[in-house]
């Protein structure tokens, strides 16, 4: 079975009760708790911490990422989208597209909208938060060097696992650890200290052209150490604060 996140205090996750009713609780150190009930995490299937209607992407947002990609640093966020059909949550198993040799992996710290919001001034930015959760961008790179939308690289079916939790910005560390794992080789090992643009900041900027609706999800970029996964393979993402979100891997 997966094993739990251990995020800092309580966080909120989605999940479907033994019954087959999707609930929203708290996760903490002694399960997972709604209306008076605690269940076992691994007798529930937990979800994908919000039902977003896209997902905002930020590429080259660390500068070590940029360097091993052998690109510039960005003057402004470089932004594309990730459809709802790529999203999957903790415990599932990612299908890599068939006759792809390079599907990578990138670990990256994600920010759930809580309201729909348009316009919203970096200086507000955060009153549309409703929390932070961690994402894996997978990446086919076989397609993705071949065309300029990213549609067969980046939005396949399952090309983003998020979750496993919605952890209060509080609860978060400013400059949090971020550290991807592949069969429990550390692959990726960063902190969001090394973001080139905060979260403000990309907040101020998407907003200035698309309305985010609630359960919107932006991932923030990844780190240097992206590599190809493999099936069989078992994949953890942890971020401090957070927890740590787990999926396999399949062909």
């Amino acid at each position: 079975m997966w094993a739990a996140p251990d995020p800092t205090d309580m966080a909120t996750v989605r999940f479907r009760d033994p019954a087959g009713s999707v609930r929203k609780g708290t996760w903490g150190d002694n399960g997972i708790e709604f209306g008076g009930e605690t269940y076992d995490p691994d007798e529930v299937d937990v979800l994908p911490p919000s039902d977003p209607t896209k997902i905002v992407c930020v590429g080259l947002n660390y500068a070590n990422h940029a360097e091993e990609e052998g690109m510039e640093i960005p003057e402004r966020p470089l932004l594309f989208l990730k459809p709802p059909n790529a999203v999957a949550g903790h415990g599932d198993t990612v299908t890599l597209p068939e006759g792809k040799e390079k599907v990578e992996h990138e670990i990256e710290f994600g920010v759930v909208i809580g309201e729909q919001c348009k316009n919203v001034p970096e200086s507000e930015a955060m009153d549309v938060v409703e929390g932070y959760t961690i994402a894996n961008d997978v990446s086919n790179r076989d397609d993705q060097r071949q065309e300029q939308n990213w549609i067969r690289g980046k939005a396949f079916d399952n090309a983003c696992p998020l979750g496993p939790v919605v952890a209060d910005p509080e609860d978060v560390p400013e400059h949090a650890d971020v550290e991807l794992r592949v069969n429990g080789e550390v692959r990726q090992s960063s902190n969001t200290a090394e973001f080139i643009f905060t979260v403000p900041e990309l907040i101020a900027e998407i907003t200035q052209y698309l309305t985010l609706e609630a359960g919107d999800v932006i991932i923030t970029g990844t780190p240097a150490g992206v590599a190809p996964l493999e099936d069989g393979d078992s994949v953890e993402l942890e971020i401090e604060g957070i927890g740590t979100l787990e999926h396999g891997v399949t062909r």
